[in-house]
């Protein structure tokens, strides 16, 4: 990944899909632009900051200390956040965060375990959906006037973003893509983790992801998903 942002075009790429997304997002009055992402902007770093925590904590109980001596084993966002990966996230509405390095010789049953870190990430976004989701339900059940205040309608609006985010995060980083987590999750499942073509997918893995980005692979594998589950979760705490 940053080989390709190193490389001017790889920025430029970056930069023309940010312009597209941007373009293609916009709605309504620069103010109502600006309050929209304002809202949208704890879902990312709660998400980003837990989803890459997650990483750090479960390599670390493996065995792993690694994480902790570069500081990961923490929730601060500044220890986790990318900088295109969070602006891809805000203006498109998916990224990514630093990833978090790993040393696989430290690991108890290195198979397993590498397993666990890339599934504890995905794992950690389904769980704050969940508690998210819990928390919509209590303010309905519990301060039902609030919610019809102004104030009560940005904080719902606030809840549901971090729970949208929240599953994006998860889908998109399942995707078997380079460098995502459903990458190496796939690789320990299958096998292929020490073969020549981990490395060679590895090595073009960001370009295959921004060429499936920029013709809306990604879009149309996200949206479906997202919202059947979004819809499971409301249907769940009965809040459809």
């Amino acid at each position: 990944m940053k080989r390709f942002l190193q490389n001017p075009i790889g920025i430029l790429f970056i930069i023309l899909l940010l312009a597209e997304a941007l373009l293609d997002h916009y709605y309504g009055t620069p103010m109502e632009w600006i309050m929209d992402k304002i809202m949208i902007l704890p879902g990312i770093i709660i998400g980003l900051s837990f989803h890459e925590f997650a990483h750090a904590k479960v390599a670390d109980l493996c065995g792993d200390p690694t994480p902790r001596l570069q500081g990961r084993v923490t929730i601060n966002p500044l220890a986790h956040i990318d900088l295109f990966g969070f602006i891809a996230l805000f203006f498109i509405g998916f990224g990514w965060g630093r990833a978090v390095e790993i040393d696989p010789r430290n690991f108890k049953n290195p198979r397993r375990d590498e397993l666990l870190v890339g599934l504890a990430g995905v794992t950690m976004n389904l769980i704050l959906a969940i508690l998210f989701t819990a928390i919509m339900k209590m303010l309905f059940t519990f301060s039902p006037h609030f919610l019809y205040t102004g104030l009560g309608e940005i904080v719902i609006s606030i809840l549901q973003k971090v729970v949208l985010i929240n599953l994006v995060l998860m889908v998109f980083n399942l995707i078997p893509v380079p460098p995502l987590d459903g990458f190496n999750v796939a690789a320990e499942l299958f096998h292929f983790r020490y073969k020549q073509i981990y490395y060679t997918l590895y090595d073009k893995g960001f370009l295959i992801l921004m060429v499936l980005i920029l013709f809306n692979i990604t879009g149309m594998i996200l949206s479906p998903i997202v919202t059947s589950i979004y819809r499971l979760l409301l249907f769940i705490f009965q809040l459809i």
